[in-house]
């Protein structure tokens, strides 16, 4: 096997993980939403821990994107962002 071709399986590995991952925190942030529709959903164990996971990348949307009349989006423009991201990957390599 060349060095060029180990490079280029290495490299494949590598954007197919990164895919994987922004997936699953894809995930992460739709169970973060659906929590807030029950009242003390987030504090089990579980909604603490979706709830730890998912707020720090969902604060950085609230300087930009204000609520609007009660309701946030910041969710709905995370996972567009993320969407972006992951088929940036795909064109990238």
């Amino acid at each position: 096997m060349t060095l060029s071709r180990r490079n280029k399986t290495s490299m494949t590995n590598i954007i197919w993980l990164l895919q994987e991952l922004i997936q699953l925190y894809s995930f992460v942030l739709i169970i973060y939403a659906l929590l807030s529709w029950f009242p003390g959903a987030r504090d089990s164990k579980l909604g603490q821990l979706i709830n730890n996971l998912a707020e720090p990348y969902i604060s950085f949307f609230d300087s930009f994107i204000p609520s609007l009349g009660g309701i946030s989006f910041n969710v709905v423009i995370g996972l567009l962002v993320l969407q972006l991201a992951q088929r940036g990957l795909t064109i990238f390599y």
